[in-house]
C-alpha cells in the first residue's frame, strides 16, 4: 500500500462532530406548513457537491493456511462502483485494502491518514469490512465472578501469532474501531461490517461460507495493538479518563449496518461467475436502483428481504445508530445521483464505440445469474432522466428506435457481474453515443423458458447417501441438476434432519457425542433423524422433514410436490422488477385489525408518477421507516399472528392493470387471492363459479380482499411469509386457466391455497410473454426464452416475518 505511518498523537483539531442537518429537518415534520418547502430544500442542498466524500474499503479472502472466503473482495468492487457512480465519490478519495494489503496496521494506518487526517465537520465518511470476525480474551470481567471478557474484533490478513505457545489476536479490536470512529471530525459516518464474531469450527453452513474465524478466541490481544489503542484514547480523552468498560457500538457516530445479528453468522454465497457478502450484495444492488428519497432503514429493509428468502430467518441484518431521528436518514447520508436508478454502468468501451463492458450490479442476484444473452438495455447519459411516454401520453416500447439522447444495448455475453453488450437499432458513427460512466436501464428481459432447481447435498452425507439421492433426483422433474454443498451455486440444501430432543435412537448402543464434533444432521445424543430439504444456511424448510430411518430414494420421491412449490416461487421471484418496470402501480400492505397501520410500501419507481417530489417521498418513507424500526434494529417488517391485512393498489397509469396475488406463506404452502364471478342462475351452484381476471382502472385505488366476508387473517405458524403482486397491461388468460383447473368450488373472493403452483407460475410468465409481444427480429428465436418488455409488467415483492 506504501503509506507511511505517522505519530498520530502530532496532529491536532480532532473533535466529534457537529449534528447534521438532517436532524433538524426531520423536526419539522409535524408541521405540514413547513416540512414539504424546507425539505425540498433539503434535498436541494444535498444534490450540490458539498463536502468532501471519503471511503475506506477493506476486504480479505485470502488468510494464512485458510482460504475458504472467496467473496469479500467482490465486496470491494461492489461498494466502490456504488460509490464512484451513484453517490458520487470521487476515485481518489476512495481507498481500498484487499488481501494482504490489509494488515491490522495498514488498515489502523489508512483509517488515520485517509479518514480522520482528511476528513472535516459535515463531509460523508464511509467504512467497510469484509472478512472474518472473531473474538480475543481481553482478562478477567469487572465483575468479578472469574468469567473472562470477550471483546468482537476484525481479523487482518496477519490476525492469529503465536507467542510463547500462546495465541495473540493481532485483530483490529472492536473498542479500537470504535474510538477510531469517534475521532472523525464528522458524524455524517457510514460503518459497513459483513462479517460475524461467533466461534464457528465450520468452513461451511449449508451451501454458504460462513464469516466467523475458524481459530477460538485469542488469548490475549496483540501489545501494539493496545499500544495503538491507548494513544487513540489519550487524543479523544486527554484526562486519560478510563473509558474500557464504557465503550459501546451504541457510541460509534453515525449508522453501523451489520450483516448478522450479535449471534448470528454472517454468510457469502456463490453465484454463477462471481462470490459476495449476501449481505453487501442484497444493500447496493438496492441502492443502485433506489430512487433519492429512500431511507436508509428501508434500504437495509430490502437487504433483508433478500438475505432471509436465501437463507431463512437465521442472519438478520441490523442496523445500529446513535440516535432515533437517523433511521429516517438517506443512505450514506447522500441523495443516490441522479434523481432515477440504474441497472448497471458502462465500465468500457471497446471496438470505435460499437460495443460496451457493462457492470450490472444493480439487477438482484437472482435475476442476473439468469440473464439471457440478447436481453436489451436502453443507455442514459448521467443526470438525465429519461421519458417514459410517447405520443399522446401512451408509454412507449424499450425496443422502438433510441432517441438521438439514447441507445439500446443487447448482451451478447455474460460473466458474473459484467457483460459485453452491443449498440443495436442505430448506425455507429465517430460520435458514438457510447461513454464510460454512462447508466443503462433494463428494457427487455429474457429468461430461460427449461429452468429447474439445483439441489446441494449436505457434506454430512455419506457417499453412499449422496449417490443415492444423485440418482433419486434425477427422476425428480423439478430438479435439473444436484451438486456437493460448497462446490457450486444451488438454491437449496438436502441433508439430514437433527431427532427432536425426545425422539427415540435410531438404534441401540449409539455412542454419545459431544456438540462441537458431532456432524451435520446428528443431535446430542449421536442420533441422526430422516432427510429433509434445507435452506442454502441449513435452515430447514417447514414440513420437509421425514422419519428416522427412510430410505433416500423414499425422501427424494416424498419431497417432490414441495419441490414443484420451491421452483414455482422461483420462477415467480425471476420476474421482480420494482426497480425497472415502467407500469404506474404503487401498492401498500396494510395491518387492519388489532390496529391500523401500513406495514410497508412497494411502487414501481420509473414508472411516471403525477405526484411526489422528493420531499414527499421522503416524508412516506420516514413513516415506513419507523414503522420497520418498531419491528427490530432494521429487520424485516413484522405482523403479529391473528392480525387481519389488506393490499391497498393504486394505478397511476393511463390504462387498466391486470393483477395476481401468489405467494408462500409461513407454512411453506403456495396460497393465492382468487378472484370468483357470482353464480347468475340456480343451475350454476352445482359447478365451480369462474374465475375473472381482477383488474384496476385508470387512477382507482382498490384494496384486496376487496369483500368484507373475506379477511385476510394472519394464522400460525410463526416464520417468514412472501406474497408477489403480479401486474400486466393485459389479460392472465393462461394464468386463471392454471387456477381454475386446480381450486376447489366456491364464490365469491378468497385466500386459499394454491394447489398446482408450478403449472401457474409457468403460466405467468407466458401471459408476461404474450403481454410484452416483443419482436423475434429484435431478440433473435423466442422458442427457448420468455422475453419480458418492462413497459408490460410490474412484479412487487412482499416479504415479512410473522410473529
Amino acid at each position: 500500500m506504501g503509506l507511511n505511518r505517522r505519530t498520530f498523537l502530532q496532529k491536532a483539531g480532532l473533535g466529534l462532530a457537529m449534528l447534521g442537518v438532517s436532524e433538524t429537518v426531520l423536526s419539522l415534520l409535524g408541521d405540514k406548513s413547513l416540512a414539504v418547502p424546507v425539505l425540498d430544500r433539503y434535498f436541494q442542498a444535498l444534490a450540490q457537491p458539498s463536502g468532501r466524500k471519503l471511503a475506506l474499503l477493506v476486504g480479505i479472502n485470502q488468510y494464512p493456511r485458510n482460504t475458504a472466503l472467496t467473496g469479500c473482495v467482490t465486496d470491494v468492487e461492489l461498494q466502490r462502483e456504488l460509490l464512484l457512480h451513484r453517490f458520487g465519490f470521487k476515485r481518489q478519495d476512495i481507498l481500498t485494502l484487499t488481501d494482504s494489503q490489509a494488515s491490522r496496521e495498514n488498515i489502523e494506518t489508512a483509517f488515520v491518514e485517509h479518514l480522520i487526517e482528511q476528513a472535516k465537520a459535515g463531509d460523508v465518511v464511509v467504512f467497510h469490512f469484509s472478512g472474518y470476525g472473531s473474538r480475543v480474551k481481553m482478562g478477567q470481567d469487572a465483575s468479578g465472578d472469574d468469567s473472562i471478557r470477550l471483546q468482537n474484533s476484525l481479523v487482518p490478513s496477519d490476525g492469529i501469532v503465536q507467542t510463547n505457545g500462546a495465541s495473540v489476536g493481532n485483530d483490529l479490536l472492536e473498542d479500537t474501531l470504535i474510538l477510531l470512529l469517534r475521532s472523525l471530525p464528522t458524524d455524517h459516518v457510514t460503518t459497513i461490517l459483513d462479517t460475524s464474531y461467533i466461534a464457528s469450527s465450520r468452513v461451511l453452513q449449508g451451501n454458504l461460507r460462513v464469516r466467523s474465524s475458524p481459530n477460538p478466541p485469542a488469548e490475549a490481544p496483540s501489545l501494539n495493538e493496545l499500544a495503538f489503542q491507548e494513544q487513540i484514547r489519550l487524543r479523544t480523552n486527554p484526562i486519560g479518563e478510563k473509558l474500557f468498560n464504557t465503550i459501546s457500538p451504541n457510541q460509534m457516530p453515525g449508522i453501523l449496518l451489520a450483516a448478522a445479528g450479535p449471534s448470528e453468522l454472517a454468510t457469502e454465497v456463490q453465484w454463477n461467475g462471481f462470490s459476495a457478502g449476501l449481505f453487501t450484495y442484497a444493500l447496493t444492488q438496492h441502492l443502485w436502483q433506489a430512487s433519492p428519497a429512500t431511507t436508509i432503514q428501508i434500504s437495509l429493509s430490502r437487504a433483508a428481504g433478500m438475505v432471509n428468502q436465501m437463507v431463512g430467518t437465521e442472519q438478520q441484518p441490523r442496523v445500529i445508530h446513535q440516535k432515533s431521528q437517523q433511521s429516517s436518514l438517506l443512505a450514506y447520508y447522500l441523495p443516490p445521483d441522479p434523481s432515477i436508478g440504474a441497472d448497471g454502468v458502462v465500465t468500457a468501451v471497446e471496438e470505435n464505440g460499437r460495443t460496451a463492458q457493462l457492470w450490472l450490479a444493480g439487477l438482484p442476484a437472482t435475476v442476473l445469474e439468469y440473464y439471457g444473452s440478447n436481453s436489451i438495455v436502453n443507455l442514459y447519459p448521467n443526470g438525465s432522466l429519461p421519458s417514459v411516454a410517447g405520443e399522446g401520453g401512451q408509454e412507449s416500447s424499450p425496443v422502438s428506435p433510441p432517441s438521438p439522447a439514447s441507445a439500446q444495448l443487447q448482451i451478447r455475453s455474460k460473466e458474473g457481474l459484467t457483460a459485453k453488450a452491443r449498440i443495436v437499432g442505430i448506425s455507429v458513427t465517430d460520435n458514438s453515443p457510447l461513454k464510460v460512466g454512462q447508466f443503462v436501464h433494463e428494457a427487455v428481459r429474457l429468461l430461460p423458458r427449461n429452468l429447474g432447481l439445483t439441489i446441494a447435498l449436505d457434506v454430512s452425507l455419506e457417499r453412499i447417501e449422496r449417490v443415492d439421492a444423485t440418482s433419486a433426483f434425477a427422476a425428480i422433474p423439478p430438479v435439473s441438476s444436484v451438486v456437493i454443498a460448497g462446490e457450486q451455486p444451488a438454491d437449496y440444501v438436502f441433508g439430514k434432519v437433527p431427532l427432536s430432543p425426545g425422539a427415540a435412537p435410531v438404534a441401540a448402543n449409539v455412542p454419545v457425542d459431544v456438540a462441537t464434533t458431532r456432524p451435520e444432521g446428528m443431535d446430542t445424543l449421536g442420533r441422526t433423524g430422516g432427510y429433509g430439504l434445507f435452506y442454502l444456511g441449513r435452515e430447514p424448510i417447514r414440513n420437509t422433514a421425514g422419519e428416522a430411518g427412510e430410505a433416500v430414494r423414499s425422501a427424494v420421491n416424498r419431497l417432490n410436490p414441495k419441490l414443484e412449490t420451491l421452483l414455482a416461487a422461483k420462477l415467480l421471484r425471476l420476474t421482480v422488477n420494482e426497480g425497472s418496470s415502467r407500469l404506474g402501480i404503487r401498492a401498500s400492505l396494510e395491518m387492519v385489525s388489532p390496529q391500523g397501520t401500513v406495514v410497508m410500501q412497494r411502487e414501481t419507481w420509473r414508472a411516471s408518477s403525477p405526484s411526489s417530489s422528493p420531499a414527499k417521498a421522503f416524508a412516506n418513507n420516514k413513516k415506513t421507516s419507523d414503522l420497520i424500526a418498531k419491528a427490530g434494529e432494521g429487520n424485516l417488517p413484522t405482523v403479529p399472528i391473528g392480525s387481519q391485512i389488506q393490499y391497498r393498489l393504486e394505478n397511476y397509469s393511463d390504462r387498466p392493470i391486470y393483477f395476481m396475488l401468489v405467494g408462500m406463506d409461513t407454512s411453506g404452502n403456495a396460497i393465492a387471492l382468487y378472484h370468483n364471478q357470482v353464480s347468475q342462475s340456480p343451475e350454476d351452484t352445482e359447478n365451480k363459479p369462474p374465475l375473472n381476471n381482477a383488474l384496476i382502472a385508470p387512477g382507482e385505488t382498490l384494496t384486496l380482499p376487496q369483500s368484507s366476508a373475506s379477511n385476510w387473517v394472519i394464522q400460525e405458524p410463526p416464520g417468514l411469509a412472501e406474497i408477489q403482486l403480479i401486474c400486466s397491461r393485459t389479460p392472465f388468460t393462461k394464468s386463471l386457466m392454471a387456477l381454475d383447473s386446480a381450486r376447489r368450488k366456491r364464490e365469491g373472493e378468497r385466500i386459499g391455497d394454491l394447489f398446482n403452483p408450478l403449472e401457474v407460475a409457468r403460466s405467468v410468465l407466458q401471459d408476461l410473454h404474450n403481454a410484452s409481444a416483443v419482436a423475434p427480429e429484435l431478440i433473435g428465436t423466442t422458442s427457448d426464452s420468455y422475453a419480458l418488455d418492462v413497459n408490460a409488467w410490474a412484479t412487487l415483492s412482499f416479504i415479512y416475518q410473522v410473529v
